[in-house]
């Protein structure tokens, strides 16, 4: 009997370590039980003395890795709630791993590379990023928030884009990553999607009502584009999303953010739009989310504040 190929590969060669997620038909998905792997070979390499680096790839022409399997989470979310948040936990670990590694980690980035994937992949000491590279946060589309500890690299982008990314789930190439920070590398000029003052006049601030005014009223039509693109979000998480990233600014480094994150992804299982925004896009596909509610003017402040309470 023909034994199903392994969902993440391992190897071990001349002290070097390398994790390659071989899922290319669900363009490297990440699931629970390829979570848990990653996390078992993280510590078995970081306590190993003869591994001297680690590599970590995703297989095949088409994408590092698409992020989590958020079907598969979903499922969770119905099913066994407390698992959903073990799966959040798993991963935010094995980020923090990376992030806190003693030992060299380099990520290769290639073609579709978001959500749960950058968490393996940006918080590396070394970043390659290929020239076909398709980089977003796109949960605001399916109810969740920019998780894995990201929000601190979107923090730190120059001026508002890291707010415009965060809340629009745009993917951005690799100038536009380079522009931004992401990944190492010059940027002689501003990229095209970025280019002008738009993005900093209008995404100041603390209120994604005002931000959604401004784009809206704006001369440039990007910005009235990026209003019309926001508008089909989540606003629940879209809200949430402006004030993760303002939270991050204050904070000391990717473990603040990650224990952030898990405060508000334990909230987001219990109650959230994500259930519905995977059944919209990914699920049933008919790409009609029947949001919680109908704008982000609806949104109360008193809610978004309360994903970020610590729960008892």
């Amino acid at each position: 009997m023909e034994m199903p190929a392994p969902e993440v590969r391992t190897e071990l060669a001349d002290g070097i370590a390398r994790l390659v997620l071989s899922r290319p038909r669900a363009i490297n998905a990440l699931s629970p039980e390829m979570m848990h792997t990653i996390s078992v070979a993280l510590d078995s390499w970081l306590a190993d003395g003869a591994v001297q680096a680690i590599e970590i790839h995703g297989e095949g022409e088409r994408s590092f890795c698409a992020g989590a399997d958020v079907r598969a989470i979903r499922q969770l979310v119905l099913d066994e709630p407390q698992a959903a948040v073990g799966f959040f936990r798993q991963e935010y670990g094995v980020n923090e791993k990376i992030a806190t590694s003693p030992k060299p980690i380099t990520s290769y980035l290639h073609g579709i590379s978001m959500g749960g994937g950058l968490g393996l992949a940006l918080h590396c000491q070394r970043i390659e990023a290929a020239d076909n590279l398709q980089l977003a946060m796109p949960e605001v589309g399916i109810g969740l928030f920019p998780d894995v500890g990201i929000t601190w690299q979107l923090a730190h982008a120059p001026g508002q884009t890291g707010i415009w990314l965060a809340m629009t789930g745009t993917t951005i190439d690799l100038a536009t990553a380079r522009y931004m920070g992401l990944v190492p590398g010059a940027s002689t000029t501003v990229p095209e999607p970025v280019e002008g003052t738009w993005i900093d006049e209008c995404f100041d601030g603390n209120d994604p009502a005002q931000i959604l005014g401004r784009l809206e009223s704006h001369s440039d039509q990007r910005a009235r584009d990026c209003a019309t693109v926001i508008r089909t979000k989540s606003p629940w998480s879209v809200c949430v999303a402006l004030e993760a990233v303002r939270r991050a600014e204050e904070m000391s480094g990717v473990s603040e953010v990650l224990a952030q994150d898990l405060i508000l992804a334990t909230h987001f299982v219990e109650d959230s739009d994500f259930v519905e925004g995977v059944r919209a896009q990914l699920v049933d596909k008919d790409r009609n989310p029947r949001w919680r509610h109908g704008r982000v003017e609806d949104v109360p402040r008193e809610l978004v504040l309360a994903m970020f309470a610590q729960k008892s």
